[in-house]
């Protein structure tokens, strides 16, 4: 019943609902005490609305957003208040006393004071809104960007504005309860006061110096800097804020390039959660910004996505465009028609070629190259299960299975994933499978956001495996290293503090657009040892539970293939994480959820031809488990070796250097095009000058003129 009402309230927990409720009666119980008339009711009932909204707004509620499309907005509820004060200060006979215009004049000075305040806060907003915004470039030396206003004074400034009024309210239910206007007055002289101060505080961000140069001046900066770094490679992106893993999982290999690299990006939503990176990142929200910038050196660009605002970049004929993609899948979106567009199309090995082949999407062979999957680098290969692991079962050997199940997908496709008919009888039988193992659940991290079927599995897959791994803490055929895991917990705070002041210290938090593109270059000392301390945190997070107890992973630490690298097996959907996995070389089972057969499904699904096929029971996860506890038995080693460099390409050279060859390659086809289309414009303009030059000759296509002069 709760979670139904928190649902239907888009508040995210008990506490918030809680909140909602008594804000929401809270009115009510003002209009009654009014009525009765009693100053305490209405006092009691007063703080209750305060707070449940201040609440709300510090949880940064749903809610509150969506009370404004019912014209229950902020202002609405604060003006509601006070004139249910006025209505009690009338029933309490106070109507010719001054306290009572007192109040009417304060509450319209008040909401008079609101209309420059908005304006005010707004105009500081906009005008410290880049037109571009910029991280790892150096703006800093070439226009001045002045300090963002003290976040005290805009973060939150429309509640922080309107309670203001409480000094007024306390005043003048005060003067009304001890019959003696001066204590509301001085209530009335506060809220006043303190309100014109605040409009006075915001002025001067608004004029002089302190105001940030206009776009022109900007945009004039980003094209000097071009000028100057001369990128040559760009990753360019698109999308919602939830795609910028898409763009995440390409940044390292933007930093190993040979190349000078250069990430654009269209959306301030991808750039707020864009992961830390040394190379150089330039947000172009405007169309008309990103056609007049300089990118006269820039011979290749990267696609990670097919989205409709390629074609801003697509249009540059000095550049040769690739689609790199994403991940590695059997899914559509893998052989998208759109691909054509592309000068060519990097797929990780033939695997991908072999799709636009059978799919005959007008996607030439010629134009296809495969490059490796530089992202996976950091996958380890399989050694086997080790022996005699830090604290487990009582043989000594406690293999570890991940479950990484895809998402539901925009349609109910039974296909999509296997949370929905098979999660719980997967889940169910390896956490009582014997010998024991220890499940990893990594869910996708969409899952649930569009059905709440899914959503419903995802929570009930999450109990079994929470309810098994208590199960296992207290069954004695487990040990626990207390001391091992204590000191790694200690290390984990340890790194952890370290982290929050380095990326605390370096970040974005707390600074507005304008100060960010100030000062957001990238300190290396720092980013590396982030790097570094992320790995011991790695190390450490393992250590600090035993390898036999169960875990429901979600967030972004650890990361996959951190999951991938502890376990010994894996489970999951069709989907990039199965290509990604093969990598590992690791037994693993993909599910047919669909039903459509061993064999069908294999047909279908390169990446699954190596696998155990799972049906929706799950009553094959025996020939998994088997071939992780005996290796030399496993009949499909063979069959993930060459799967492996089909999908994935070979080991040697390795996948980065393909990677860099492949775009040195093209570069150098962009540059051989834009020398012969200089010679042809250079030629017609040379013919164009000569023909002009003597009235009446004609030159011929052999140089040869004819007409008026010749003998």
């Amino acid at each position: 019943m709760i979670s139904t009402a928190i649902r239907v309230a888009r508040v995210g927990s008990a506490a918030q609902l809680a909140a909602a409720v008594l804000m929401m009666l809270g009115f009510p119980c003002l209009m009654l005490a009014a009525l009765v008339p009693s100053v305490p009711a209405f006092a009691a009932a007063a703080a209750v609305t305060y707070l449940a909204d201040h609440y709300l707004h510090r949880k940064g509620s749903y809610l509150i957003n969506r009370l404004s499309k019912v014209r229950a907005g902020l202002s609405i509820r604060f003006l509601i208040r006070q004139l249910l004060l006025v209505l009690l200060l009338a029933r309490l006979s106070l109507a010719d006393n001054l306290i009572y215009y007192g109040a009417i004049a304060c509450f319209i000075a008040f909401y008079g004071l609101q209309a420059p305040h908005g304006a005010l806060v707004q105009l500081i907003r906009n005008r410290r809104r880049m037109p571009v915004a910029t991280r790892n470039v150096d703006l800093k030396s070439r226009i001045r960007i002045p300090d963002a206003p003290p976040r005290r004074l805009l973060h939150r400034s429309a509640e922080k504005m309107l309670h203001l009024d409480l000094f007024a309210v306390a005043g003048i239910l005060l003067a009304a309860q001890v019959k003696s206007s001066l204590v509301g007055f001085v209530g009335i002289g506060i809220t006043v006061a303190v309100a014109t101060l605040y409009v006075l505080a915001l002025m001067p961000y608004v004029r002089g110096r302190k105001v940030p140069p206009n776009a022109e001046k900007v945009l004039a900066a980003v094209d000097d800097w071009l000028g100057e770094y001369k990128p040559e490679t760009v990753l360019y992106f698109s999308g919602s804020k939830d795609s910028a893993y898409q763009v995440n999982m390409w940044l390292d290999t933007m930093e190993k390039l040979d190349s000078k690299p250069l990430i654009i990006l269209r959306e301030r939503a991808i750039l707020n959660n864009l992961a830390p990176t040394t190379v150089p990142v330039i947000c172009v929200p405007g169309g008309v910004h990103l056609m007049n910038m300089d990118l006269s050196t820039v011979r290749v660009a990267l696609y990670a996505a097919n989205v409709g605002k390629n074609i801003h970049m697509l249009r540059v004929p000095t550049i040769k465009h690739v689609f790199i993609g994403h991940g590695d899948s059997d899914k559509l979106a893998s052989v998208n028609p759109f691909s054509k567009v592309y000068d060519e199309v990097w797929t990780a090995g033939r695997a991908g070629r072999d799709r636009y082949a059978i799919a005959d999407v007008g996607v030439r062979d010629d134009d296809i190259v495969e490059v490796g999957r530089p992202q996976l680098a950091p996958i380890q290969t399989w050694q086997g299960v080790p022996e005699g692991p830090r604290g487990g079962a009582a043989d000594g050997r406690c293999p570890t299975v991940l479950y990484a199940p895809t998402w539901e997908g925009w349609d109910d496709n039974p296909g999509n994933t296997s949370i929905l008919l098979a999660g719980e009888n997967i889940v169910q039988k390896l956490v009582t499978a014997d010998p024991p193992v220890r499940v990893l659940y990594k869910p996708h991290p969409f899952t649930g956001t569009r059905s709440k079927d899914a959503k419903a599995a995802h929570q009930r897959i999450t109990a079994l495996v929470r309810q098994a791994a208590a199960e296992r803490a207290a069954d004695a055929r487990f040990v626990t290293d207390s001391a091992a895991q204590a000191q790694a917990k200690s290390e984990l705070a340890r790194i952890e503090a370290r982290i929050a002041q380095l990326v605390g210290n370096g970040g974005d938090k707390g600074r507005d657009e304008a100060e960010a593109t100030r000062d957001g270059q990238v300190d290396i000392a720092r980013h590396e040892e982030v790097a570094r301390l992320r790995a011991e945190w790695n190390d450490a997070y393992w250590r600090s539970f035993p390898t036999w107890e169960h875990r429901v992973i979600t967030g972004a630490e650890p990361r996959l293939y951190d999951c991938f690298n502890v376990s010994d097996a894996m489970v999951s959907d069709i989907s990039s994480v199965v290509s990604d996995f093969i990598a590992s070389g690791k037994p693993y089972a993909v599910t047919d959820s669909a039903e459509v057969g061993a064999e069908e499904f294999k047909r279908n699904n390169t990446a699954v031809r190596a696998a155990v096929i799972l049906s929706n029971s799950a009553d094959e996860l025996g020939e998994l488990l088997s071939a992780v506890r005996d290796p030399a038995a496993d009949p499909l080693a063979e069959d993930r070796k060459e799967l492996k460099q089909y999908l994935l390409g070979p080991d040697e050279p390795a996948s980065i250097d393909q990677f860099n060859t492949a775009v040195a390659n093209l570069a150098l086809k962009a540059e051989t095009r834009n020398v012969g289309q200089e010679s042809r414009v250079a030629a017609a303009t040379a013919e164009s000058e000569l023909a002009n030059a003597v009235p009446g000759q004609r030159v011929s296509s052999a140089g040869d003129t004819d007409g008026v002069g010749t003998a």
